[in-house]
């Protein structure tokens, strides 16, 4: 994992955050439960195949959360102006203990000196698949 030790130093280019999350299936249980988010798509692989996905599948906002937490570890407690993004691939997790791997990598795209802003792209995969496209945040710094 790599940080900048002041976002407002970074430069257009800049990996700032890179780091990987191991999801399970108990995660999907636990993000389900806390979330109210009880499709079956989400823990019943009979259903999930049932409706044309190869297995159970991590809430999309389960994996943008990864990535939202990963923007505000690297905007150390400044305001995060904006965060968008478009679901790319549904991210597979089966059964056992080896889960699902989901790498992020934060790199700053933009920086704008009179808004005061930074632009963080972030690519989001899994096995060399993007599983989120056009992520970015704009930081204010």
């Amino acid at each position: 994992m790599s940080t900048v030790t002041c976002l407002a130093d970074a430069e257009v280019g800049d990996e700032v955050w890179s780091t990987t999350h191991r999801l399970l299936r108990a995660d999907l249980v636990a993000y389900a439960n806390a979330s109210g988010d009880q499709n079956p798509i989400h823990q019943d692989e009979e259903f999930a195949r049932s409706v044309g996905l190869p297995d159970v599948i991590a809430h999309g906002m389960l994996t943008m959360g990864l990535v939202a937490s990963a923007v505000e570890t690297v905007a150390a407690g400044r305001e995060v102006a904006s965060f968008t993004t478009r679901f790319a691939a549904p991210v597979v997790v089966p059964a056992g203990d080896d889960g699902v791997e989901v790498a992020l990598v934060l790199t700053v795209a933009a920086t704008d000196e009179s808004a005061g802003t930074v632009t963080l792209d972030t690519a989001v995969s899994v096995a060399g698949t993007k599983v989120l496209n056009r992520a970015r945040a704009v930081v204010n710094i």
